[in-house]
């Protein structure tokens, strides 16, 4: 009997951590192509601020969903309004996650503000990488990928903070544990 109520939970954990990767990859791929969707530059790439729900996912969902929905929210994002980044920020979205604890109490710890300068140093890296192997120039890819994350990240940094003390408030990692 005790096994069967141990799977049941599991079960139901589970499941609930899908729900929510679903949910937060949506709202990523909504917040990343659409909502304060800026367009610089010539070579198709924009700054956004969708980076902020990748950190709230990151700070809800245990590593493996929030890499999940990171990928698939910033991938969706970029097929949706600039395809050719797709492959570089899937991987670069996954990435930025790792920094960041679900395991506390609350959204916003100084690990996970201190998880946001991580997350910048990741992405600006990784768009310099993709921007330079799809434009072979490296003072202007290191430039424009720098400053862009500079930027994006400081954005979703700020925006991180605000939701997640939002969502702090109201307990919301209670109430996810508790049932929706």
């Amino acid at each position: 009997m005790m096994r069967q109520t141990l799977t049941k939970t599991t079960q139901t954990t589970r499941l609930k951590n899908l729900v929510l990767t679903g949910l937060m990859a949506a709202m990523i791929t909504i917040m990343t192509a659409y909502v304060a969707h800026v367009p610089v530059g010539i070579n198709g790439g924009y700054i956004h601020f969708g980076d902020s729900l990748i950190y709230i996912s990151a700070a809800l969902l245990p590593a493996p969903y929030a890499m999940a929905a990171a990928a698939i929210g910033g991938g969706l994002a970029d097929l949706l309004t600039a395809p050719m980044w797709a492959p570089a920020t899937i991987i670069i979205k996954m990435l930025i996650t790792i920094p960041f604890t679900s395991r506390a109490a609350k959204i916003v710890t100084w690990r996970n503000i201190f998880a946001t300068v991580i997350a910048y140093l990741i992405s600006g890296t990784g768009y310099f990488f993709a921007e330079y192997l799809l434009f072979g120039n490296v003072s202007s890819a290191f430039l424009a990928s720098m400053s862009g994350s500079l930027i994006q990240s400081g954005g979703s940094a700020v925006f991180f903070v605000i939701f997640g003390i939002a969502l702090d408030r109201i307990h919301i990692k209670n109430r996810l544990q508790d049932g929706f």
